[in-house]
């Protein structure tokens, strides 16, 4: 590989305005990137404030006003202002032209027109916790969310935003997979971390509209009263519920299909094996993202909804089941009698096949009508939820984080750390959460900031007991965190780069055969010849290399 620049994309062209007013894919990535891990550690820390709040029955340092406020804005900043953005704005943005033999997106003006929406939005969020906050929760139901004295506009109106910058992301990167591939880089031969992000683009354009709309009827049912969601004036609130729910549940699934993709890279890498099913792989992701439109309703089996309704969205629920089991079984085959190496990002695999895994089950309980109706709005829901979001999208953003990092950056942190730190975030996430689904099994509600008269004394003093245990171990799972992402960071110092043409896992994907890393400003020297497939091991020997300036 030519080594004969000098410039990568970080370092040409210079000055601040050059990144502010950028259009090279990667430094927009990685603008989204370190955006993203603003909101995500500002979330995690009013997360683990809550945490502490809960560890004793009665809220010893907060109001009941604050807790509700809290809540509210750690769901509504770490969802819509990290999670769902986060994978396809970041890693996605950094590889997915890379992974194309492209020089860029297609729109490349748009990418950056979406980032500053998305910048845009988060100023609204950010006023929103300056003026004190809001306590609707991050679902804004109606009729509380229509009379409430908290700042509703302004957080409805930044998530408004966001979602256009979502829109535009979705269509940029639908039109760069079909128009943008290099000659004889068929479907076919498409790494999967792209058809993950395809699936995504396409719910991203067909679901986020919907939640667009309804932010904009909340607005107008405040500021004028429309009545569209009052029954006063002829309105419905359940109305709000389908209409939100018809976009966050499809949203899910923006939110776990590009970490889907992300685990389909990491797999095969690290155990220098062919990926077991690459068809079923590929289909299945289209297939999730089809089938999650259908099953908004189990959302709302409590809403008053007909008793044939409840049967066809819960019957529906469980084919969803079908294609993530056959992505689970694919990727354990890819692994077996392969050549498995225990790296930081493996790890962060590993850990996601065993959460996501245990989110997925509890999730045929709740798509249960029997029994959702008795764990509705418990702890056992706030459980399943993390385990999909946090163990499921938030793991696999680590693990992806890990093994392109050495690629965006040209830097390799330390593995031995990153290791410990992926083990840390396994068994903290473990003890944080595991524990909630006990409290949810035994009547524990949610949402509530003291729980000293929710039962007898006995039971009382088990939700405590439960809670200061799960409380502990998210001081462990904050602290893993916080000290793997100082990790990378530490790796950037000056006297640890790479060499340009170090590939250190040994993977065949383009961004690690045909660039420098970091990449050049216009990501290839030449143009790319494709010459084997993105998974051929049992074809290609291609042996790790780490090498040092």
């Amino acid at each position: 590989m030519s080594d004969n620049h000098q410039n990568n994309y970080l370092t040409y062209p210079k000055g601040i305005m050059s990144w502010l007013l950028t259009l090279d894919h990667k430094r927009i990535g990685l603008m989204y990137l370190f955006g993203g891990m603003f909101f995500f550690f500002l979330a995690g820390a009013i997360a683990l404030i809550m945490r502490f709040v809960l560890a004793t029955p009665e809220a010893d340092f907060i109001t009941n006003d604050q807790y509700n406020s809290m809540y509210t804005l750690h769901g509504a900043i770490m969802i819509f202002l990290f999670i769902i953005p986060a994978i396809p704005g970041a890693l996605g943005n950094i590889l997915l032209p890379l992974m194309l033999g492209a020089r860029d997106v297609a729109f490349p003006r748009l990418n950056l027109f979406s980032f500053y929406l998305y910048s845009l939005g988060a100023v609204f969020v950010i006023y929103t916790i300056l003026a004190g906050g809001v306590d609707t929760g991050w679902t804004f139901y109606t009729p509380y969310s229509t009379t409430s004295t908290t700042n509703v506009i302004p957080m409805t109106l930044g998530i408004f935003i966001i979602g256009f910058s979502s829109i535009l992301t979705g269509l940029n990167f639908i039109a760069t997979i079909h128009k943008m591939r290099i000659k004889g880089l068929t479907w076919y031969k498409l790494p999967l971390f792209v058809w993950a992000l395809y699936g995504t683009s396409l719910v991203q354009i067909t679901a986020t509209p919907v939640i667009a709309i309804t932010m904009v009827l909340l607005i107008l049912e405040r500021l004028l009263g429309i009545g569209i969601f009052d029954p006063a004036l002829g309105g419905d609130p359940v109305l709000f519920q389908h209409f939100f729910w018809f976009y966050s549940h499809p949203a899910v699934y923006i939110m776990i299909l590009p970490a889907f993709g992300i685990i389909s890279e990491i797999i095969p890498v690290h155990s220098r094996k062919k990926v077991w099913g690459y068809k079923f792989i590929a289909y299945s992701t289209l297939s999730i993202a089809f089938i999650g439109f259908l099953v908004w309703g189990h959302h709302m089996f409590t809403s008053g909804q007909s008793v044939f309704s409840q049967i066809v969205f819960s019957f529906i629920t469980y084919f969803v089941g079908i294609p993530t089991g056959i992505k689970i079984f694919s990727w354990m085959l890819t692994m077996y009698r392969g050549q498995v190496s225990f790296t930081p990002p493996m790890l962060y695999a590993l850990s996601f096949l065993f959460l996501f895994t245990i989110g997925g089950l509890t999730g045929i309980f709740l798509g249960a009508v029997a029994l959702d109706i008795h764990l509705h709005d418990t702890y056992f829901v706030v459980a399943h939820f993390h385990y999909v979001m946090q163990g499921g999208t938030i793991v696999a953003f680590l693990g992806g984080l890990h093994h392109w990092w050495p690629k965006s950056f040209g830097t390799m942190y330390n593995q031995t750390i990153a290791n410990i730190c992926a083990i840390g975030v396994f068994i903290g996430f473990n003890g944080t959460f595991f524990p909630q689904f006990l409290l949810g099994l035994r009547g524990m509600p949610r949402r509530y900031a003291t729980y000293d008269n929710l039962g007898s004394e006995a039971l009382v003093e088990q939700y405590a007991a439960t809670h200061s245990y799960s409380t502990f171990w998210s001081g462990i799972l904050g602290l893993a965190i916080f000290i793997s992402v100082v990790n990378l960071l530490w790796s950037l110092r000056k006297n640890n780069k790479l060499d340009p043409g170090t590939n250190p896992w040994g993977a065949l994907t383009m961004e690690w055969t045909h660039t420098t890393s970091p990449p050049h400003p216009h990501n290839f020297e030449e143009e790319p010849v494709l010459t084997h497939g993105p998974y051929d091991y049992d074809k290609v020997l291609v042996k790790p290399t780490l090498k040092r300036k």
